[in-house]
């Protein structure tokens, strides 16, 4: 690719990642094409193409699934009415937004509760996502146990004052091609030193979760954390992480062992009576994992709390 075509690139992606943040801000609002384009200094016309080719979605399609997306993780976590989150979500009533949810997930926002009597565990999973059924009651609370001896066994977990972090990150979308990534921050940050720090390290935080949203679909920055000022370049772009309590339970896992780290960690977070906030939940890496005599990562997940 030429020079000016990676440019050209970057440029489009960091145009495109202001719109998914004013998306997630303003889901409730007007997200017509014509309102959007302007936010990334668009035609509409361009826009359209331009938002196709990176997302694979029309705008329509990927506003009406994250509305949907984030409304099946308010079931996830709130005590909240179908009403309320249709309302909430711009959907024009409540049954326009069942008859939306069925068609993503193959079951009704009502159904869904009440497939979910212990939803806040966090450890059933939308069956359209992932193909398995429900678990019956017996092997459910199995699982609860089994996590809730693997977290005794593997983490240490505390509850934390975090600071604001400003960090230098990229942004990608699905499990697939994710170690580009982290390669392109780190080609961006040799040159200038920014590893060279103690404090440096490498993280993921993460806009989806996988509960709800499709692999390939899963949004999420990698960042490096960093005391150096520095400008952006190319599709390295700031992202502020900002102050506040959190869960933090460090683990030193092998990488099949992120998402029952993960899925554990908000299963203690309930147990213990903390509910999650509107902030996004983040990784912050301690080693290079290619240098553990088994190769593990020590890692702390954030879960941000009210």
């Amino acid at each position: 690719m030429k020079p000016l075509d990676i440019e050209i690139e970057s440029d489009y992606k960091n145009r495109i990642n202001r719109v998914f943040e004013y998306i997630d801000s303003n889901l409730e609002s007007d997200l017509s094409l014509n309102t959007i384009a302007e936010i990334a200094f668009f035609s509409p016309f361009h826009f359209h193409r331009v938002f196709k080719f990176i997302t694979r979605e029309t705008l329509n399609e990927y506003v009406t699934r994250r509305r949907i997306e984030k409304s099946a993780s308010d079931l996830l976590h709130k005590n909240i009415t179908t009403t309320e989150i249709a309302h909430q979500y711009g959907f024009s009533d409540n049954s326009s937004y069942s008859r939306t949810f069925k068609k993503y997930y193959g079951i009704s926002p009502t159904g869904f509760i009440k497939e979910n009597p212990n939803r806040h565990s966090k450890i059933r999973q939308l069956k359209s996502k992932n193909g398995q059924d429900y678990p019956d009651h017996e092997k459910y609370i199995c699982i609860l146990n089994n996590l809730k001896k693997w977290i005794e066994m593997n983490a240490k977990i505390k509850i934390k004052d975090t600071p604001k972090r400003t960090l230098a990150s990229v942004t990608h979308v699905g499990i697939n091609g994710i170690e580009n990534a982290f390669e392109t921050l780190t080609k961006w940050a040799i040159p200038k030193g920014l590893l060279n720090h103690p404090d440096a390290k490498m993280g993921r935080l993460f806009y989806d979760s996988f509960k709800v949203t499709a692999p390939d679909q899963v949004r999420m920055s990698i960042f490096l954390t960093t005391h150096e000022p520095f400008d952006v370049a190319g599709e390295i772009s700031k992202l502020t992480i900002e102050e506040g309590k959190c869960i933090v339970g460090r683990f030193e896992i092998t990488p099949h062992h992120f998402e029952k780290a993960w899925t554990s960690l908000f299963l203690w977070m309930n147990e213990n009576g903390y509910k999650k906030n509107s902030k996004n939940p983040f990784e912050i890496y301690q080693n290079d994992y290619r240098t553990h005599p088994e190769n593990k990562f020590i890692v702390d997940l954030y879960i941000p709390i009210s």
